[in-house]
């Protein structure tokens, strides 16, 4: 995650989370959720992350041509919550994850995460990774609570640098940072649904 929380801080529970893989059109719309979503760093003193770009175009279609943007459905089938993740190191690597507002709390981000392991057992990658920050409550502790743990700096390798390089080049502050390791151990009970394919550019 490049600066984005969950908004999803409840205790992991199960869910009746509907999760399918994104359309093309929706693009715009994960654009907005990840706007919301942001605005949450704004009341504990980090505007700048609020006010920062959300994923452009591009990349969402990238991502979702090769399966890789999953959506939480509300119950007019629009998005309300999304994760983008990326093979990096042989894992999945856990990009963004943002969920409106008004949706938090409903376990929807735990259950995008399980929809990513999903996809993780089916590509044989043996964990999921992510990068957050340390401290605030709806980051770093609230992976740890989804069993999450902390990977010590001197760990990580060519390609997790290199992210944490582009961070610093974004304006992130890396020392309040820090990436995280989830290995994959189970069958996920949830799994992104079949829609027409993604068209790719």
């Amino acid at each position: 995650m490049q600066g984005r929380p969950s908004t999803d801080s409840a205790p992991p529970a199960a869910t009746d989370a509907r999760v399918r893989v994104a359309r093309p059109e929706e693009a715009e719309h994960l654009r907005e959720i990840e706007r919301a979503s942001a605005q949450r760093f704004i009341p504990i003193g980090m505007p700048a992350l609020a006010a920062d770009e959300p994923t452009d175009v591009a990349t969402l279609h990238r991502r979702g041509a090769a399966g890789h943007l999953l959506v939480s459905e509300g119950d007019g089938q629009a998005p309300v919550a999304f994760v983008m993740f990326r093979e990096v190191d042989g894992c999945a690597y856990i990009e963004q994850i943002d969920v409106l507002p008004a949706h938090a709390g409903r376990r929807l981000g735990a259950a995008l995460i399980d929809a990513v392991e999903a996809v993780a057992i089916r590509e044989g990658w043996p964990a999921l990774l992510l990068s957050t920050f340390r401290e605030v409550p709806w980051n770093a502790p609230y992976y740890r609570r989804l069993e999450f743990e902390d990977l010590p700096d001197p760990t990580l390798g060519p390609a997790l640098l290199e992210i944490r390089a582009e961070h610093i080049k974004r304006g992130l502050d890396e020392t309040r940072r820090v990436f995280m390791r989830r290995p994959v151990k189970r069958i996920s009970e949830v799994t992104p649904l079949r829609v027409r394919p993604y068209p790719r550019t």
